[in-house]
């Protein structure tokens, strides 16, 4: 349970697991009041899920970060 004897919120520990387990994921949509996470792969490469939520906890959650740590981004790469 969580420190207040509430459960866990069930989407942000869905996503919290899927990190764990060494899977990715990344905000691909988001408004004011929601939010749409791909689940993807551990690589990054294969979207296997979507996760679709206006769940405030969970907007709160991603909206301190746009993906999971050590994600697999896209992207041009970064020059250092």
């Amino acid at each position: 349970m969580a420190h207040d004897d509430r459960p866990p919120n069930p989407h942000v520990a869905a996503l919290r697991r899927w990190e764990e387990h060494g899977a990715l994921w990344e905000v691909v949509a988001r408004t004011a009041t929601a939010v749409t996470v791909s689940m993807r792969t551990c690589d990054g490469g294969t979207e296997v899920d979507r996760l679709t939520s206006d769940d405030p906890e969970l907007v709160a959650f991603v909206n301190e970060r746009e993906r999971a740590e050590g994600s697999f981004s896209p992207g041009p790469p970064r020059s250092t």
